[in-house]
């Protein structure tokens, strides 16, 4: 009793109740990172369930690799909010809540009945976070929004294409919804601490575009910055075709030769010293950024003429960073993230033997555990229900109507 007890306490975050009505990649990877540090997360699905339940392996049992990887620590409760009988469970969830956290157009959410004037004098401490497309004061208001749209909104395809030489493509990964959700846990924290200190909630809008934006022109804005002008967009750097990890004789490696002490050196393991004085391109950083794709390629044609240990041995003891370049395989199996333990193998009792990985954070006063495996839809619905004040008899009338759902009983 007293380790479930602590358990349940565990974390900075501990005590902090939020009601997560988000779905696929950007609200759940923010309401997890909350999960994970201790806050009770309450996910709220429709009788479907989140649609990454359905993605890869084990998608037809509804616990797919995706919907396994974003939503660990949280507890899944099953409300029709289009049923009267549905929104008014949300509503009885939500008064006792700390945050509320949604990632569908506002529209939406006043279509249900939920916006944020009618929560707001249910629960005056609601911290009340939407996350979505656009800002609500701009044209682009009322459109629909995804990761490969944000990617395409704010250029990242371009600067992709200028990189590789080859045609636009979106980066491979869902750095739009990750970013968000990342920069929108965040956020939460800081509306919790106002909370903490004020004693009232607000209402936070987090939207992609404008988000995603000074990540791209953060680099990219470049001569732009200045008005008027000092030159064009793109930071050379990062635009070089030549920025990649470089083949060796036997295999990929980065190393990342930067400061003027970087470049001296570098040149002297390759036997060429006297290039950094009397070649001006090596004269500071402005000039080498000017002329980069050029020494990049100096770099890469020297790198193909020794292994990968061998660059690792030399660029070390020059005191250049240098990292082998890892394939997914080879991530799993790397030192050091199993000197920390990082990958671990669980027991998830719905789908079996599963990999996680670990909290990236490490506390050494208030450490999160973690508490729960990823929820079978609908799970904890009689749990949730009942800390809301239902009796066994509402909580049956509701699953049989379909409003809600039983999953603790089905699985």
């Amino acid at each position: 009793m007293e380790q479930a007890r602590q358990e349940e306490n565990a974390g900075p975050l501990a005590g902090v109740k939020v009601v997560d009505i988000t779905s696929v990649f950007m609200g759940p990877s923010a309401t997890q990172m909350l999960a994970d540090l201790g806050a009770d997360v309450i996910k709220v699905e429709p009788p479907g369930g989140d649609s990454t339940r359905a993605i890869g392996p084990c998608g037809d049992r509804k616990l797919g690799p995706l919907f396994l990887g974003l939503n660990r620590n949280k507890r899944s409760i099953v409300l029709d909010l289009k049923a009267p009988a549905g929104r008014e469970a949300l509503l009885r969830l939500a008064t006792e809540a700390d945050v509320l956290a949604y990632n569908v157009r506002p529209q939406a959410m006043e279509r249900l009945g939920l916006g944020y004037d009618t929560l707001a004098q249910l629960n005056p401490r609601l911290v009340y976070v939407g996350m979505f497309g656009f800002s609500q004061r701009g044209r682009y208001a009322p459109q629909a929004a995804f990761d490969d749209l944000i990617q395409a909104a704010t250029g990242l395809p371009q600067a992709v294409a200028a990189g590789t030489g080859g045609l636009p493509r979106y980066l491979p990964i869902t750095i739009a919804d990750r970013s968000v959700g990342l920069y929108a846990f965040g956020v939460i924290s800081a509306a919790l601490y106002a909370q903490a200190r004020t004693g009232k909630g607000q209402r936070v809008d987090v939207p992609m575009f404008e988000t995603m934006v000074p990540y791209v022109m953060g680099d990219h804005l470049y001569g732009e910055t200045f008005v008027p002008p000092q030159g064009g967009f793109g930071y050379p750097r990062l635009l070089s075709p030549e920025r990649r990890p470089y083949r060796t004789l036997d295999g990929h490696v980065c190393c990342l030769i930067y400061h003027d002490h970087h470049w001296r050196t570098f040149l002297k393991v390759i036997g060429r010293p006297e290039l950094y004085d009397s070649d001006p391109r090596f004269a500071s950083i402005t000039t080498r950024t000017a002329h980069i794709t050029e020494l990049y390629a100096l770099v890469s044609d020297e790198m193909a003429k020794r292994t990968t240990e061998e660059w690792r041995t030399l660029l070390e003891d020059a005191d250049i960073p240098v990292f082998p370049m890892h394939t997914f395989e080879s991530l799993l199996d790397d030192p050091h993230l199993d000197d920390i333990g990082f990958f671990r193998e669980t027991e998830h009792p719905a789908v079996g033997r599963i990999r996680e990985m670990a909290v990236p954070s490490e506390w050494h006063g208030t450490p999160p555990l973690r508490r729960r495996h990823a929820p079978s839809l609908g799970e904890h619905s009689r749990e949730i229900l009942r800390e809301a004040g239902y009796d066994d008899a509402a909580i049956d009338a509701l699953v049989a109507a379909g409003i809600s759902r039983d999953g603790a009983a089905q699985a």
